[in-house]
């Protein structure tokens, strides 16, 4: 007899929190659940952090389950406080219809949405052209201040200042709820753990105003071993977007993490079986690292395909156990007047992304972990010349494992 999808789930390690355990997992015992995660456009990417949801509904859509992505062209425009201690940039409509599309894009990358079997919906639709009043006596009525200021998205921010902006955001995402309830049937809420004070609120709702079953699961978010949020890099957040996060950096983001966190990851961002899984376990020191590959191959595949994984991969070898060089690392042409006059190094690698800042750059120099070529640069005013190309190139090098090369300009 095949496993509960809830119990995959739950094995894998996804579920923090649910409502009403035992509903919901007789619920999801059996083919055509309709489930719903939301996603706020304030970026024009995706990145690993949402992952982990795009794979718990490429787990439940493989079980007969049907998902909603729910696009908050509408909420985007006020902003969730939830796990904020500032308020967020207010994005104009222009900017989060231009995320929205990206979104629908990448969304596509795990979820099957031929045939109805996900449906891709935009709150922007029902919640721009709410009814002030209409909406504070049908849904304002429903909640209580006292509640909401218990919660645990609002206590955070009450000694720092929160808006009425903010505080409306929680009506609306359990409107949200509401109308895909109405409209499609949709029972169950899923997020993130830090939106579980929203997902109660939806449930309420609907509970509430359909008396129907509804209910809310949330899901550990992508924590290393010592609880620090995973996804981040000195150059910021790992994006699911190419453009944005090469294909190599992605795939070495997940070779690299800590040894600790590697079986957590490939339970999470991957479908390798539990049995196989637990195989790696047991790896230890060196072996850890066949770990490591896999699951940065995986996970690159996923996202990027195999063949951008295989390059990844093969990059990863030439430059770390070859000749220190390839192809496919990433490169920047110099203009003719850096070329020509001498451009200062720091002043490079901060503009293509290499270092996050000049400190950091001379902090690495003193470490000794700047090489232009094969000379360790120790001088914080290096000027990169044309003396420094050879063979038409140059090689700049941080720490043991990231390269970057530049090339002289096409004259």
């Amino acid at each position: 007899m095949p496993e509960n999808i809830y119990e995959t789930l739950k094995n894998r390690g996804y579920i923090a929190q649910v409502t009403h355990e035992e509903d919901v997992q007789q619920l999801l015992a059996s083919p055509g659940a309709t489930f719903y995660i939301g996603f706020d456009p304030t970026a024009d990417s995706l990145h690993v952090g949402h992952f982990v949801q795009m794979m718990v509904m490429a787990h439940l859509q493989k079980a007969g389950h049907r998902p909603i992505v729910l696009l908050g062209g509408g909420t985007g425009m006020i902003g969730d406080p939830s796990g904020r201690s500032d308020l967020r940039q207010v994005l104009d409509e222009n900017t989060i219809q231009s995320n929205v599309n990206r979104f629908r894009e990448q969304m596509k990358i795990l979820i099957d949405f031929t045939d109805d079997r996900a449906i891709m919906v935009d709150n922007a639709e029902w919640l721009r052209s709410l009814n002030y009043i209409a909406f504070l006596r049908e849904i304002g009525s429903q909640f209580s201040v006292n509640r909401m200021l218990s919660a645990e998205c609002f206590k955070q921010r009450l000694e720092k200042g929160l808006s009425f902006l903010e505080f409306n955001y929680m009506l609306m995402q359990a409107y949200d709820f509401l109308v895909l309830y109405r409209r499609y049937g949709c029972q169950i809420q899923l997020g993130g753990d830090d939106q579980w004070s929203n997902i109660l609120a939806g449930v309420d709702l609907v509970r509430r105003k359909e008396q129907g079953a509804a209910f809310g699961m949330t899901f550990k978010l992508l924590t290393t071993k010592a609880g620090t949020k995973m996804g981040k890099t000195a150059n910021g957040a790992v994006w699911l977007d190419a453009e944005k996060t090469t294909p190599f950096a992605f795939y070495q983001y997940w070779r690299n993490i800590d040894d600790a966190d590697v079986v957590n990851c490939l339970k999470l961002l991957t479908f390798i079986d539990l049995s196989e899984i637990e195989a790696y376990a047991r790896l230890s020191g060196e072996e850890v690292n066949e770990a490591k590959k896999r699951l940065a191959w995986e996970v690159t595949g996923i996202v990027h395909g195999k063949a951008a994984a295989d390059q990844a991969a093969a990059q990863a070898v030439e430059l770390f156990a070859g000749s220190g060089r390839s192809e496919q690392m990433p490169t920047s042409v110099l203009s003719e007047q850096e070329y020509e006059h001498g451009v200062n190094l720091l002043d490079l690698l901060l503009r293509v992304g290499m270092i996050p800042s000049k400190g950091e750059g001379r902090r690495l120099m003193q470490q000794r972990g700047l090489t232009l070529n094969s000379d360790v640069i120790l001088d914080v005013n290096r000027i990169m010349t044309a003396d420094d190309f050879s063979d038409g190139e140059a090689i700049v090098r941080k720490g043991k494992k990231a390269f970057h090369r530049f090339v002289p300009p096409a004259i």
